[in-house]
């Protein structure tokens, strides 16, 4: 199925103080770099085009935060949603467009940013070259969540649906733990030392080899991200061991509370009181 892609030009997406905080690191890139501008740009999906009150409507939804007042030419670089990837924003707006009667796929939204370069003596401002470009785009973005593009149609692969890749599997079993590591490199697992030695004896143990979702679910769930290794970690501080992880640290309060009762009394009670509260505010 073909969708019709129509384009919103939307507000001012930077502000002063963020432009300030950019510019020293852009000069450092270019010291003809003298400006920086960004404006919204929205990208509406539909599966036939849009009618002239729809167009209305969609403006308006879209019409919101301050005017962009930035040049419209020079260097440009796009910042969009990581690509096949939906947005948070777009979910958001989306369901309040369909909410508003409106008939469409999907609402996403980029970032056009523009660069300002100092002007010779003749008029004419030097180019960036194609490194200096894609260095001010691994500046602007985060390659995580985001995708920099050289151009605002390039958005529009945003709504290109991608065949899921085929299920993988790592020959544990054929290459043990040099292939558990070329893995953990390949796919930016993150696994410690510790753990790929885990996965290698556990999956020998299983007699079989694990596939890539696996791994994944076992990366995430066992990450930094919730924690669980720098809570339970051992701390050296200052060149000397101590003697109990974070965890350790909060359980170990409760043994002392004989030495100072009211104060822990008091703790639980304002965190009685909290609870309560956040309980009454729910009920409303």
């Amino acid at each position: 199925m073909t969708l019709h892609i129509s384009f919103f030009e939307g507000g001012n997406a930077l502000s002063d103080f963020r432009i300030q905080q950019l510019l020293p690191r852009l000069a450092q890139i270019s010291p003809n770099i003298q400006g920086l501008a960004a404006r919204f740009v929205h990208l509406v999906a539909s599966e036939q085009p849009l009618q002239g009150d729809q167009q209305q409507t969609l403006a308006a939804l879209l019409a919101y935060g301050e005017s962009y007042a930035g040049p419209s030419d020079g260097p440009v670089i796009v910042v969009s949603p990581r690509l096949g990837t939906v947005s948070p924003w777009a979910s958001k707006a989306t369901d309040i467009a369909h909410n508003c009667g409106l008939q469409l796929k999907r609402v996403e939204r980029i970032t056009e940013y523009r660069l300002v370069l100092k002007t010779g003596l003749l008029g004419g401002a030097k180019a960036l070259s194609d490194e200096q470009l894609g260095q001010v785009a691994a500046l602007l973005h985060d390659r995580m969540t985001e995708s920099a593009l050289p151009s605002r149609g390039e958005a529009q692969a945003l709504f290109t649906a991608l065949q899921a890749a085929p299920m993988e599997h790592v020959d544990v079993l054929g290459g043990g733990r040099t292939a558990l590591e070329a893995a953990n490199k390949a796919w930016g697992l993150a696994l410690a030392e510790d753990e790929i030695e885990y996965l290698v004896n556990a999956f020998n143990g299983l007699g079989r080899n694990p596939t890539d979702v696996e791994l994944m679910m076992f990366a995430q769930a066992n990450s930094e991200h919730c924690r669980h290794k720098i809570f339970n970690a051992q701390f050296t501080i200052d060149g000397k061991a101590q003697p109990h992880s974070l965890f350790g640290m909060i359980r170990n309060t409760e043994k002392f509370r004989h030495r100072s009762p009211q104060r822990v009394k008091r703790a639980e009670n304002r965190w009685s009181s909290r609870k309560r509260s956040a309980e009454n505010n729910k009920c409303r």
